[in-house]
């Protein structure tokens, strides 16, 4: 198994080069996803959220309000670390039992990619093999934003909230530019998938 840590900044196009990995056989794993599954309505971690922020957080149905969470949390540090305590550990803990079911169902020569945004903010790159970054310039980044509705203001205040792109790809083994056409974006992954699959058949020793 090859195990693959996959970043970018927002706006990068990181979900369009996990489901191209995920269409040439990786087992993408989404950090998202796992983020929204542990605090589903009942679980412990809505509990512990609720228990710490207030029910105000909670809407009527009982599940997350994540537009009242995000403006507590946004600006200020401390409880953003908080909310970080409650939920990294388990969101850890579900990717690790989806990785495990993964490589039980698909065999020794699985390339396991999770698909983590803030990678780098959470120093993470030692729980890989290696890293791939997906990079672009941030003015693409406004761009793109923009096209979303955000102001220029807003994206850049994303973008700020971030890991810059010096510290992204401080922690790269591989760089995939998207900052071209679509068709540039395929071939850029496929050399990378490329790359992955020799290690994954031909692992050092």
């Amino acid at each position: 198994m090859l195990r693959v840590g996959l970043t970018g900044g927002i706006g990068s196009g990181k979900s369009a080069v996990a489901e191209r990995l995920a269409a040439l056989g990786a087992v993408v794993l989404d950090g998202d996803k796992a983020a929204r599954a542990v605090v589903e309505p009942g679980t412990p971690g809505l509990a512990r959220i609720a228990e710490t922020f207030g029910p105000e957080v909670l809407r009527a149905d009982g599940s997350l309000d994540r537009a009242k969470l995000a403006g507590i949390v946004f600006s200020d540090e401390v409880a953003l670390e908080k909310l970080n305590a409650i939920t990294h550990p388990l969101i850890h803990a579900y990717l690790q039992a989806a990785e495990d079911a993964a490589v039980k169902a698909a065999g020794p020569d699985t390339i396991v990619v999770h698909d983590i945004p803030l990678l780098a903010e959470g120093q993470r790159s030692a729980d890989f093999e290696l890293v791939i970054v997906v990079d672009v310039p941030p003015e693409v980044q406004v761009s793109r934003l923009a096209g979303r509705g955000l102001s220029e203001d807003q994206a850049r205040a994303r973008m700020a909230a971030q890991a810059t792109r010096e510290q992204r790809l401080a922690v790269a083994d591989i760089v995939i530019d998207n900052s071209g056409t679509r068709g540039d974006l395929d071939r850029r992954v496929a050399e990378a998938w490329g790359d992955l699959v020799s290690r994954v058949k031909s692992p050092p020793v």
